[in-house]
């Protein structure tokens, strides 16, 4: 922590956002990142990047193109200044590695993990596990989380996987558009009382569904996280603040 952290205490205990799906693509939505590194972020004693923040992740050899160097060097920034920032990997960038973690100070988090702040047990994830009705991705998703699969992957070179990468994504979208109830994939009901049972917290923050909401359960509260999307005709996005007094305000971009 630095001399004028100290001298000027954190406006927040905590920051917590997911889902920018940052890519070359979408500049305005990674303007409005930074933005936010600089004047939010940095305000906070700590950041929680809940997945997702790239569109996709190719390996860490991947880290000089441009916007991943951008963005690489932002959180960095961040870290250096004396915020404390974790990530919790996501459907699209889970085989973000150790030079990612060196290159930027954050520390990685399990899939889900339990905080604590004054008491108060906080589960977070990304969300995609807790998607117990989308069998083909859970399915996916397994083989995918393979230390094997990803030893393999990451053994061909850069060109070649991001070509894999993009077929896939291409092939993906227009099945999920044909899809019946795709849109509609959420949290199962069970996941969601696992997760608190499981990690005995009373509030419950998660990504991935792309929807900003505070829904409560017999258990305790659950935030789902905005996604960002500022390059879009309906421009969206936001975080979760999480205050000294414990208290959780939602917020979106211009608010």
């Amino acid at each position: 922590m630095t001399d004028e952290r100290i001298a000027n205490p954190a406006r927040y205990q905590a920051l917590f956002l997911a889902d920018l799906h940052l890519s070359p693509e979408t500049p305005e939505t990674t303007a409005a990142f930074l933005s936010f590194l600089s004047f939010e972020a940095i305000q906070a004693e700590r950041l929680y990047i809940l997945g997702d923040l790239f569109e996709y992740w190719a390996g860490d050899d991947d880290m000089e193109s441009p916007l991943n160097r951008q963005v690489v060097d932002a959180i960095r920034r961040l870290s250096d200044g004396g915020v404390s920032v974790f990530w919790t990997p996501g459907n699209r960038d889970f085989l973000a590695s150790d030079d990612f973690a060196s290159a930027t100070g954050v520390t990685f988090l399990p899939d889900l993990e339990v905080i604590d702040f004054g008491g108060q047990k906080i589960a977070l994830a990304h969300g995609d596990e807790q998607c117990l009705e989308d069998t083909d991705y859970l399915t996916f998703r397994a083989m995918v989380r393979n230390p094997l699969w990803q030893k393999q992957f990451l053994s061909m070179p850069l060109a070649q996987r991001k070509t894999i990468i993009e077929n896939f994504r291409r092939d993906t979208t227009k099945e999920n558009v044909a899809k019946p109830g795709y849109a509609s994939f959420d949290l199962s009901a069970s996941a969601i009382k696992g997760v608190f049972e499981q990690t005995g917290a009373s509030v419950f923050i998660h990504g991935h569904t792309h929807t900003s909401g505070v829904h409560p359960h017999d258990e305790g509260v659950r935030f789902s996280l905005s996604d960002w999307n500022l390059d879009a005709p309906e421009k969206r996005g936001g975080w979760l603040e999480l205050w000294h007094d414990g208290s959780f305000v939602p917020r979106t971009l211009g608010s």
